[in-house]
């Protein structure tokens, strides 16, 4: 396997674990045995688990800018709605929400807290400059990403038969950003649907993908 994407499998474990366990929690032992590599290897490629983790940040940021973008450049009258039906196709991706997560309360480290910050700005650029939010607009829709961020980390959907939570839920669940395009409409068929026969909206009960 060329070096290339032998990295690229590192990351995308690293993605897991670090969703999973945390920062602190995390391994370079851990996300080599998920890579199926040895963590000598690991060590040899990234130098240090910061390094490591400053790549899954960097490598997720630009997803997310690239995700926002490609809505960006389809242009209409509903860009931005279907900007958060982009960033909420993120959810379905190994632990990447999770790990900006995690990045985003790590500002005191000296080492990834600049990125972080730096990446968060650069989000903030793209709504304001890219996609032409004004101040409030760019406000709303990254407090409603937070939001999804939390119930995603909080696994709120197992407590879906509480009353509050369902509501809770509900009011996510149902709100502009996350309404589903028409089969004829500009983002095509969904790609699941409940029991119902309606579009399945993301999960938000669920732990993060591959981790070991």
């Amino acid at each position: 396997m060329p070096a290339s994407e032998r990295r690229e499998q590192v990351v995308e474990a690293a993605t897991a674990i670090f969703a999973e366990r945390g920062y602190t929690g995390t391994t370079t032992e851990a996300v080599a045995r998920a890579a199926g590599v040895s963590q000598p290897y690991v060590v040899r490629m990234f130098g240090t688990k910061e390094a490591l983790f400053r790549a899954v940040l960097d490598r997720w940021v630009a997803l997310v800018l690239a995700t926002f973008r490609a809505a960006i450049a389809e242009g209409g009258p509903d860009v931005h709605d279907r900007m958060g039906r982009a960033y909420m196709s993120l959810a379905r991706e190994r632990g990447v929400l999770l790990s900006l997560m995690h990045a985003f309360v790590l500002g005191a480290d000296a080492g990834i807290g600049p990125d972080a910050r730096a990446g968060f700005l650069a989000v903030w650029r793209a709504l304001r400059e890219e996609a032409g939010m004004s101040v409030e607009d760019a406000r709303s829709f990254l407090s409603f990403g937070m939001l999804v961020n939390t119930l995603i980390g909080l696994q709120m959907g197992a407590e879906a038969s509480d009353p509050t939570a369902a509501e809770l839920l509900g009011a996510v669940l149902s709100s502009p950003e996350l309404a589903a395009p028409s089969a004829d409409g500009p983002g095509g068929p969904a790609d699941a649907s409940d029991s119902h026969g309606r579009p399945a909206g993301p999960r938000l009960d669920a732990a993060p993908q591959g981790s070991a």
